[in-house]
């Protein structure tokens, strides 16, 4: 990789007095034949790619020299870190965090209606109707603690219908980060998983053994099972692409099959540069 450009799985361009002059000319389109200064040449096969990418290197330059809340949405398939790496990034930007899968299960714990409606579909592992969810979202959004500090919207949307119906809400990120990780660490990562129903502290039984003392307490989610595991990837799978491409211009993927310090590195390093 050159100086000074980033692929979409790598780290932004650092912050350097030239990026005025760099966002401009990346503004540009870039005809079939250009040669790139990293000696990349845009053809016919590759132009789509490097279009898209481009375009994803104005947007994030552009909301750079904004000095506005920011606002974010992570996803990622079940059990691919969302959730740890959503704790660092409010730690250290005070984002708001709102976790669409925990608005629902709070909604089902309560009894309400639309948690009732939820139910069902959660344990069977598939997407909850678009008219459960989006007012639960454009809600919890729609506070001036959201307003003013900026957000975090977690795990949604996960489909297209779901991207256009905030969008007509008015909810739009300023960047899409999607969290890349094999299936059979997932499945591992989800199977494995315990909940401390107290404290809400989510523990694993392979990479983060719970205390000795509060084991008995520890719970298993409804959706936390192989079977359900596997059909939850399924309608990830099947919905991932076409969310990506609501956001195309807003888009970077982040390999979650590293570390978390790792993984957070790397996506502090794109909030900084917003």
């Amino acid at each position: 990789e050159c100086e000074g450009h980033s692929d979409s799985y790598g780290t932004p361009p650092p912050t350097h007095p030239t990026r005025a002059r760099m966002s401009f000319a990346l503004s540009a389109p870039a005809a079939i034949g250009t040669q790139f200064p990293c000696g990349t040449k845009l053809n016919a096969r590759s132009a789509p790619r490097q279009a898209a990418r481009q375009k994803s290197r104005v947007v994030l330059a552009t909301a750079a020299a904004g000095t506005g809340p920011k606002r974010v949405i992570i996803a990622g398939a079940p059990a691919s870190g969302k959730g740890t790496q959503c704790e660092l990034i409010v730690q250290k930007f005070g984002l708001v965090h709102i976790s669409a899968g925990d608005l629902l299960r709070a909604a089902v714990k309560e009894g309400t209606p639309a948690g009732l409606e939820a139910k069902d579909f959660m344990d069977r592992g598939d997407l909850v109707p678009d008219s459960v969810v989006v007012t639960m979202v454009k809600d919890a959004l729609d506070t001036p603690a959201a307003k003013e500090k900026g957000w975090l919207l977690d795990g949604y949307p996960r489909s297209a219908s779901q991207a256009d119906a905030i969008a007509a809400e008015g909810i739009e990120p300023d960047v899409f980060l999607l969290l890349n990780v094999p299936d059979e660490m997932l499945i591992e990562r989800v199977v494995g998983r315990r909940l401390d129903p107290e404290t809400g502290a989510i523990y694993h039984v392979k990479f983060f053994p719970p205390p000795a003392d509060i084991v008995d307490r520890l719970t298993i989610r409804s959706d936390d099972t192989e079977e359900k595991a596997k059909n939850r990837l399924s309608v990830h799978h099947s919905n991932v692409e076409a969310v990506v491409g609501k956001y195309s211009d807003r888009v970077r993927e982040i390999n979650g099959d590293r570390s978390k310090a790792d993984v957070y590195a790397e996506i502090e390093g794109i909030i900084d540069t917003m």
